[in-house]
């Protein structure tokens, strides 16, 4: 094992190809060389979601999703944030170390908080440092991110800097990231130039996991085109074509260029086709895990259950280090 990792990802309802082809697929690949932690991380989750039968549901079907992609819980630790306390505990510690300055710099909580800024919620704004308690906790040498995400995982490393210079110098190791693929950015099946997202009006513009054979070929043959002939990358004029080139090319796992230059004379209706028979047969078992396994939640609790087990045995002899470095006192009893 080259290290250990940790990641995580929200119980929100409808993942999508995005997400797979962004994040998930890398996760399960990672488990070969990597001690891999994976976390849903539904404390965060909270500054978004106020209905418990919507967080329930969701860290369900999260977890379904992770499983039927290719998470492995006997190889790796799939577990549920707020089962395991010393996420919470550690992000106050590090909000302790933390200056305004550091999180006032967050392009995410600008971008999220909008024009409402003064009515936006503490945990908002205090959420990148219990992300980095989610990865200090574990001592993690590694965090799997995307090049939008790199200022975060920076955050992080400064926390611990920040930490290790207050309390205990080299405790925390600072967290080096692995840059995901970029060629595997999938932007919307309606508008090429945006990143395909849950959050987006119609459904139409994405490939949820939950997709059936049907409803997959469909949205790619609605997907949107260009009046030019043949396919050919060009992010500029042809965000589209290429970003359907960069979808066949993952789901196919070929070079980008090579799938490009295959369709230089395809017709854009012929493509599709093509391009819809390739996300079936590569996406229908996935949903078919997927839908087994939620069909069954007892099967997921008991998987999670066991990995908070594991993820606990980790990350609360880190946490009583960190307690014996601020000087908090022991219990005893007389």
């Amino acid at each position: 094992m080259k290290g250990r990792i940790f990641s995580g990802v929200q119980p929100t309802h409808g993942l999508h190809l995005g997400n797979y082809l962004g994040a998930i697929r890398n996760w399960a690949e990672l488990q070969a060389a990597y001690d891999c932690i994976y976390c849903i991380v539904d404390l965060h989750a909270l500054t978004t979601v106020h209905d418990p039968r919507a967080m329930h549901a969701n860290t369900r079907e999260v977890a379904a999703a992770l499983l039927a992609c290719g998470i492995d819980p006997r190889r790796s630790v799939l577990f549920v944030q707020s089962n395991v306390f010393a996420h919470a505990e550690l992000a106050w510690i590090l909000n302790c170390v933390t200056p305004l300055g550091w999180l006032n710099r967050m392009t995410q909580f600008k971008e999220k908080a909008g024009k409402n800024r003064e009515n936006a919620a503490l945990g908002l704004y205090a959420y990148p440092v219990l992300q980095a308690a989610d990865i200090l906790a574990y001592k993690a040498e590694y965090v799997p991110v995307g090049e939008d995400q790199k200022q975060h995982l920076e955050l992080s490393r400064d926390i611990a800097s920040a930490f290790n210079r207050a309390f205990a110098e080299d405790f925390f190791p600072l967290p080096a990231p692995l840059i995901l693929d970029a060629t595997a950015r999938i932007m919307s099946l309606r508008d090429g130039t945006k990143k395909m997202s849950k959050s987006e009006a119609s459904d139409m513009s994405r490939i949820n996991l939950t997709d059936d054979a049907e409803a997959i070929s469909l949205k790619f043959q609605k997907a949107k085109s260009d009046s030019f002939e043949g396919l050919a990358i060009d992010e500029a004029s042809r965000p589209e074509a290429t970003n359907l080139l960069r979808i066949y090319a993952a789901l196919a796992e070929r070079p980008l260029a090579e799938v490009a230059a295959d369709h230089a004379g395809t017709q854009f209706s012929a493509f599709k086709r093509e391009l819809a028979d390739l996300a079936v047969a590569k996406l229908a078992p996935l949903n078919a895990e997927m839908r087994r396994l939620m069909a069954d939640p007892a099967q997921i609790d008991a998987i999670l259950a066991d990995g908070a087990e594991r993820a606990a045995a980790i990350a609360l002899p880190v946490l009583e280090e960190v307690r014996a470095a601020c000087g908090f006192l022991r219990p005893t009893r007389g």
